[in-house]
């Protein structure tokens, strides 16, 4: 493997990696379309949509358990949101990864379009009041939860994603949980999806391993630094920013599919 192909990995997962710590999302959201794009882009070696999917389900897996450390104090972690949710979107990134592997790359990548676009229409809905509710007030529909986590779950484990880009917007949108504690939750809900996702992946042979562990470096070393940036900035700048990245995402998808 060329010098110059292990350090594009690396950097690509480390920025993906602080931005995901930052925001409460896994990264693949950032991660997926700067593996299938930048790589050949300088002439290195190309990957697959099933590798990308496979490399960013192994990676999110690293990136959020660097992140949940980083928020473990302060109460921002919402364990009965952690609970449902993350039960909920495990089965359904279970059965998603597993029935990837009857997809073409053509349907994995559209999938992803869709929950992007999904996503990046919901970051836009006004969330007034949300950061007003004390953290230990919040209350929020079990049951919506969970069914809402379980329909992501399927979505994100078919694209290697754990679906935080998906899940944040919901859960402020939807669910109307503060901004922190939604980044915080978030990472704990997308490590328990990402792990079904990476079962899935690695049992259909979707996992390209170098790659994966260079990412995996990358991941622990620049999730909780962008985690302990993320509790010094503004909510609604952090809302602003995932916004547009989630939406610039979403063109980008399909601009390639159309």
């Amino acid at each position: 493997m060329e010098i110059g192909f292990i350090i594009t990995i690396f950097l690509i997962g480390f920025i993906g990696s602080y931005i995901s710590g930052m925001l409460g999302i896994g990264g693949s959201i950032i991660k997926y379309p700067m593996l299938l794009y930048i790589p050949p882009f300088f002439g290195l070696a190309a990957f697959s949509a099933h590798e990308v999917s496979g490399i960013s389900a192994v990676q999110v897996l690293f990136a959020t358990i660097g992140g949940v450390w980083a928020y473990r104090k302060g109460g921002f972690l919402n364990k009965s949101l952690i609970g449902y949710m993350g039960a909920s979107i495990l089965i359904g990134s279970l059965v998603g990864s597993y029935g990837s592997r009857l997809m073409t790359e053509g349907g994995i990548n559209l999938v992803y379009g869709i929950l992007a676009l999904i996503a990046a229409v919901m970051m836009f809905v006004p969330k007034k009041g949300i950061d007003d509710i004390p953290l230990d007030q919040v209350k929020f529909n079990k049951w919506l939860a969970s069914s809402l986590a379980l329909i992501v779950g399927i979505g994100s484990g078919i694209v290697g994603a754990a679906g935080a880009f998906l899940l944040v917007p919901i859960m402020l949108v939807v669910l109307k949980i503060p901004t922190r504690m939604t980044i915080a939750s978030s990472l704990a809900i997308t490590f328990l999806s990402s792990i079904g996702a990476t079962v899935g992946k690695i049992s259909t042979g979707q996992v390209a391993f170098l790659p994966s562990v260079i990412m995996i470096i990358a991941s622990l070393i620049a999730s909780p630094l962008g985690a302990m940036a993320g509790k010094k900035v503004n909510t609604k700048i952090l809302q602003v920013v995932l916004a547009f990245l989630i939406l610039a995402t979403a063109i980008k998808i399909w601009m390639d599919i159309l």
